[in-house]
């Protein structure tokens, strides 16, 4: 298999560490889909990243859709449920997060813009979607050692790439304060090799 990503996007990263903790093989290839060497249209009609290449050219694109596939492809460390509430659990906390990478990479678009055309109506949306967002988290949370379960879950790797992409795109949005007990949790996820490996690069 072949990943077709980046080392900033949190949905790479997403799909990244759940190909370390299942334990699977796959080469990692570097596409910048800004740039004007980008590929990616041979692979994702839709031009984004990340993408899926299998054995036989066929291609798997958006990250929820690559990591369920994934996830079945070995009956080791299993991070969603098969049926249930506690699947029906994960896949809220996975789009939980993925909605609130979605609301930083859209201040940080608009921070990007000249600062007479930025647009302070979408950064004061996007904030309360990551301090509601967040809030949910530490709620969902609550006092467990995982989101859900016993055992680590895609939901809290969709938790922990999340708030890690809040440091690393909105340094200045203090999330730990508020929720200690999340920062807690993430400080003990963030020391999962799987996670340090996939520490995003500027």
């Amino acid at each position: 298999m072949k990943l077709i990503g980046s080392l900033t996007s949190p949905y790479v990263r997403k799909v990244r560490i759940v190909l370390a903790e299942k334990k699977l093989d796959y080469k990692f290839e570097l596409d910048n889909v800004w740039g004007p060497d980008t590929r990616i249209l041979d692979s994702n009609p839709l031009g984004k990243i990340p993408c899926l290449v299998m054995e036989d050219g066929s291609t798997v694109f958006d990250s929820r859709v690559i990591v369920e596939y994934l996830d079945g492809l070995s009956p080791n460390a299993k991070l969603i449920p098969p049926n249930g509430r506690s699947r029906l659990e994960v896949r809220v906390l996975e789009a939980l997060g993925d909605g609130i990478c979605d609301a930083a990479v859209a201040i940080r678009l608009e921070s990007l813009r000249d600062p007479a055309r930025q647009d302070e109506a979408v950064f004061a949306r996007n904030q309360a979607k990551l301090e509601h967002g967040v809030a949910a988290f530490a709620k969902s949370l609550g006092d467990k050692p995982w989101f859900s379960g016993v055992a680590l879950t895609l939901g809290d790797i969709a938790a922990g790439v999340a708030l890690g992409y809040l440091d690393f795109r909105v340094p200045g949005f203090d999330w730990r304060t508020p929720h200690p007990t999340l920062a807690v949790w993430f400080d003990k996820f963030a020391r999962r090799q799987s996670f340090i490996d996939t520490t995003p690069v500027a």
